[in-house]
């Protein structure tokens, strides 16, 4: 069966807001007509020319690009004006809305192809410095940010350890002071973006007392000496875009500090509101593809001499499955307009981290049950979406530390 899917957008939809559907029914687009374009746009990209290089390098959903290939994608869809279009204007950024930005990512991820993370550089490029501009120095926005704004190189953001996953603050990697060096020893776990990275936006403690915290933020060149980046394992997704970065005595100019010693802590939660909404739209997305996937399957399986999309059970779980997704879809898209309308919704944004994550792990459930045997072999793309959305249940704090989140803003001091 060939799952590769129609392009969701109308190619009226560069001109014309009102052209775009909504993922799942017809519907008024949401956002801008600068969205609308841009959507229609990056999905001539996606279903074109990033389409013919996935067939023609092999690229799948359990075999990604190689580290070429992504720089080659990076520098086309820079060239095109899509890499850093969530950056702020003064670096080159379009000046989107919040709203504008998830509705856009959401589309990215909807198209099913495996090369969406990279077309803004999701786990390597402008989402992970755009804002630390206002912390940078000159040298540092000439060194690291803006060569990663320009896709010529790649970055990380280095916090997870062995022991500092959900209680971020407890690093043990330590930055010692030796005149105008720091040297840092220690170890990360799961960073994302790592195997391909040049640079690390990395956390260490600059504390004398081991008691005491004090969480300092450092860009580190990972191809320096003392650092090693080691990749060899996949996670349950099946993708090898994770590693461990180990470091002995890597000497890092005291120049590569960013901010103020002490602060790489707030510095790293400062737009967490933010950043816990912008993880839904690639969930959503995925939900999205699992969804059509299933729908289409059961339009086309056939069991006692008609298609299994005439059974009230399948239709009963599209609908259950049509109707989580939406309810996320909802959720998202208000938080994001309570955000751009100069709020700080952060029940809200855990809300719809917490409720997008278990929703679209349920949608991608019920696929698997409706596609049956063909549903739990590998290769199938409606597998490999169960795989990940399974691990955005943990991902970017997981759903017990939202729910913290949540009841404290609820109860207050109490909780």
């Amino acid at each position: 069966m060939d799952t590769t899917l129609t392009p969701s957008v109308a190619p009226t939809a560069a001109t014309e807001a009102s052209a775009i559907r909504a993922p799942l029914f017809d519907g008024p687009f949401e956002g801008s007509p600068r969205a609308a374009e841009l959507i229609a746009r990056i999905g001539d990209f996606l279903n074109g020319e990033l389409a013919d290089l996935v067939r023609e390098k092999g690229i799948d959903h359990e075999h990604g690009p190689d580290k070429e290939t992504l720089r080659h994608v990076w520098r086309r869809s820079h060239a095109m004006g899509f890499y850093g279009m969530t950056l702020p204007t003064a670096m080159g950024g379009l000046g989107l809305s919040l709203l504008d930005h998830v509705l856009v990512k959401e589309s990215i991820y909807s198209s099913g192809s495996p090369l969406a993370p990279h077309v803004f550089g999701e786990l390597s490029g402008p989402p992970r410095v755009g804002a630390l501009a206002k912390f940078a120095t000159p040298e540092q926005m000439a060194n690291f940010i803006r060569p990663v704004a320009q896709a010529e190189k790649a970055i990380c953001f280095a916090l997870t350890e062995a022991e500092a996953g959900s209680d971020a603050g407890a690093v043990q990697t330590t930055a010692r002071r030796e005149g105008d060096v720091y040297v840092l020893d220690g170890r990360k776990r799961f960073i994302s973006g790592s195997p391909f990275a040049d640079f690390a936006v990395l956390m260490a403690s600059t504390s004398d007392d081991p008691a005491r915290r004090e969480v300092t933020a450092f860009f580190v060149d990972l191809t320096q000496p003392g650092v090693e980046v080691q990749a060899g394992y996949k996670t349950m997704a099946g993708q090898s875009t994770t590693g461990d970065i180990v470091l002995t005595g890597c000497r890092v100019p005291a120049a590569n500090l960013i901010g103020e010693p002490g602060k790489g802590l707030a510095l790293a939660l400062g737009r967490i509101t933010v950043n816990r909404l912008l993880h839904c739209p690639g969930m959503v997305g995925l939900a999205t593809v699992a969804l059509k996937d299933a729908r289409d399957y059961a339009r086309t399986r056939r069991q006692f001499g008609r298609a299994i999309a005439q059974f009230q059970a399948i239709q009963h779980s599209l609908a259950d499955m049509a109707t989580q997704l939406c309810a996320a879809r909802a959720l998202m898209l208000s938080t994001a307009r309570q955000i751009d309308a100069g709020g700080d919704p952060r029940a809200e944004a855990s809300m719809a981290k917490l409720f997008c994550s278990e929703a679209a792990f349920r949608v991608a459930d019920a696929a698997v049950q409706i596609h049956g045997g063909e549903g739990i072999v590998q290769g199938r793309r409606v597998e490999f979406l169960f795989r990940m959305l399974r691990m955005y249940r943990v991902l970017t704090g997981t759903s017990e530390i939202q729910k913290n989140i949540i009841a404290r803003e609820l109860i207050g001091d109490a909780a």
